[in-house]
């Protein structure tokens, strides 16, 4: 188990179960010692939940794809299908290569090491294929692996319209080879930030607000700050000059898809197919549902309008809030949670464009700040003990008092200071030799033909977006 659960998991003794122990032992063993036969299908159960929920982790990537798609210009929409293409294959390949290694491959307190390498030691037959031990290797190894790629993704869209492609392929690698990896080690993989404590509290993040979001908000907000604004962004006094996209169709279906994946996203992170499942999709769900509802009302009350796409944003801020506190907290709580969040990201877009970020899809408001939002959120609404914290009623509303929210700010202070650092360096040293951004001639151009040799589109789709 890379991560504790919530609950013990109950026994499956329906007919359908009893059916499937047959299938994987033998009837006379079943009859000799019935509970290993349970606990066999119970293993089974739990890896085949944890597939599953990959695989519609894994169908994120389309929904980004959509989303980036859509909030920005036909001209570069063959770039940013395959930035995402590329952010896949990459980052399982460095994520397999070295990233896995350095999350989980030892009990170190900075990194785990390098004794699974290209998952040499995992391959072992006698540990691949073992279901004695719960989840096997290639199991947890799937399931983490399309985080990373998650991870990554979340900076393409801060980074779209004017990033050099091959860049941009070199900062995927690193990110899922190392950045992203020792944020997994110091939490979930055992390290720094779990071996920490203030007074009762440790850390929790069930999902991912700050290990997965955060550090994806981060990397946007260190991409997009070093590469500029895209031309024609800010007038000459500095005022924001609308770039809208090209297919709000585009963004609003890959919310769906996103939020469709984030029920393996969030229900998958039990690690186990037992009765919190359900739980689980619930405040997910929920909280989804009310980050639209925070966002459009507050869009419609600055704006004069219900904009579309910031309701869509809002809904993945719900999302993003809800990550971490999934496990901990009641179903009104996941409402209130993702509510504020949806009123979170509106006031950070408007922010970051007053400040000159330009962040063409929200990545840094959605991703940044509701992740920090959302691994707060643990210190002030957690009740159950999601199997991080230990104990039930840590948040500071249920008389846990301030620990648990000091200890969550700490997490997140830590994550920024190492992403914020090792992503700066990185694009600096991108920018000093193979450069960030195409020139302002390529940029006006387009990135499809510039960087990939023909347009996404028909020249008249371009014409008239």
């Amino acid at each position: 188990m890379l991560k504790k659960t919530a609950v013990k998991r109950p026994v499956l003794l329906a007919t359908v179960i009893v059916g499937s122990t047959l299938a994987w032992v033998s009837p006379a063993a079943a009859q000799d010692d019935p509970d290993a036969a349970a606990a066999t299908v119970q293993a089974v159960m739990d890896n085949l939940w944890l597939v599953i929920a990959g695989a519609l982790v894994f169908l994120m990537q389309a929904g980004f794809a959509f989303v980036e798609a859509g909030l920005t210009r036909a001209k570069n929409i063959a770039n940013i299908m395959a930035k995402n293409l590329a952010d896949m294959a990459i980052g399982a390949v460095a994520f397999f290569a070295i990233g896995w290694t350095v999350a989980y491959g030892g009990a170190g307190k900075w990194w785990g090491g390098l004794s699974d390498i290209f998952f040499r030691n995992s391959s072992d037959p006698e540990v691949l294929f073992d279901l004695t031990a719960g989840l096997t290797p290639a199991t947890n190894f799937f399931f983490q692996v399309v985080f990373a790629a998650t991870a990554v993704t979340i900076a393409s869209g801060a980074m779209a319209e004017r990033t050099k492609f091959t860049t941009y392929l070199i900062f995927s690698a690193a990110m899922t080879a190392v950045i992203y990896p020792v944020v997994v080690h110091w939490t979930w993989g055992g390290g720094l930030i779990a071996q920490m404590e203030i007074g009762d509290a440790v850390y929790s993040d069930f999902a991912g607000s700050t290990v997965v979001h955060l550090t994806g908000g981060v990397a946007a907000l260190v991409g997009a700050a070093m590469l500029g604004p895209r031309l024609a962004k800010y007038d000459s006094e500095g005022r924001v000059m609308a770039i809208p996209g090209h297919n709000i169709g585009f963004a609003v279906i890959g919310v769906f898809i996103l939020w469709f994946g984030w029920f393996g996203f969030n229900a998958g992170s039990q690690l186990a197919a037992d009765a919190v499942v359900p739980f689980l999709a619930l405040n997910t769900l929920l909280a989804g549902a009310a980050g639209v509802l925070g966002a459009s009302i507050l869009i419609w009350k600055v704006s004069g309008v219900p904009d579309v796409a910031m309701a869509a944003n809002g809904a993945l801020a719900g999302l993003v809030s809800i990550t971490a506190p999934v496990g901990s907290v009641e179903p009104w709580a996941a409402l209130v949670i993702g509510f504020i969040g949806g009123l979170i990201v509106v006031g950070a877009v408007l922010f970051f464009d007053g400040i000159r970020i330009d962040d063409p899809v929200g990545a840094i408001a959605v991703h940044g700040v509701c992740g920090v939002w959302g691994t707060l959120a643990i210190g002030l609404f957690a009740t159950y003990n999601d199997g991080f914290l230990g104990r039930a009623d840590a948040g500071l509303f249920y008389g846990g008092g301030f620990d648990q929210l000091i200890m969550q700010v700490v997490m997140v202070l830590i994550v920024v200071a190492w992403v914020g650092t090792a992503c700066f360096a990185l694009f600096a040293a991108l920018r000093a030799t193979t450069g960030l951004r195409v020139d302002a001639d390529e940029e006006m151009e387009g990135l499809d033909v510039v960087e990939h040799g023909s347009a996404g589109y028909g020249i008249e789709t371009i014409a008239r977006y």
